[in-house]
């Protein structure tokens, strides 16, 4: 067969991105192992998926919803069953919030505390004075000497 080129395979397709899309996922499937609709010539995965395109051998609507449902996290089903925790789970997380948020303000307290005593030893440590004259030098301002 002759070259496959991206404009053989986009009239099937609304745009381009669309089309890159679909073949790319399908190209990572052949490559992955799965077999191919068409003849694999010695050909790479991703000349194949476009040639299945073109041919039509694979449906196109039917690779948009593998794409979809690869890409989906939650599916439909999942979602009627996760409204219906959430509406429970939302006052076990403000519970947690609470608890959460009376810890951090008791360790705040804790460490304000803390702080405040530090700052108090230090005023006391400066109003101290030196017991030993020889540990302080007093410079004479008066004395023209120095």
């Amino acid at each position: 067969m002759a070259r496959i080129t991206v404009e053989d395979c986009i009239d099937k397709f609304e745009s381009r991105f669309e089309l890159v899309l679909v073949a790319s996922n399908r190209a990572r499937k052949l490559h992955s192992g799965e077999s191919p609709t068409v003849e694999k010539d010695n050909d790479k995965p991703t000349v194949i998926a476009l040639r299945e395109i073109a041919e039509e051998t694979v449906s196109v609507d039917s690779l948009k919803d593998k794409l979809v449902e690869e890409y989906q996290t939650v599916s439909p089903l999942d979602e009627e069953e996760l409204t219906l925790d959430y509406a429970g789970s939302e006052t076990e997380i403000n519970d947690e919030r609470t608890e959460d948020d009376s810890q951090l303000n008791e360790e705040y307290e804790e460490s304000y505390n803390s702080k405040e005593i530090e700052s108090d030893k230090d005023e006391v440590d400066s109003n101290i004075t030196p017991k030993n004259d020889e540990d302080t030098e007093v410079l004479d301002t008066n004395n023209s000497e120095n």
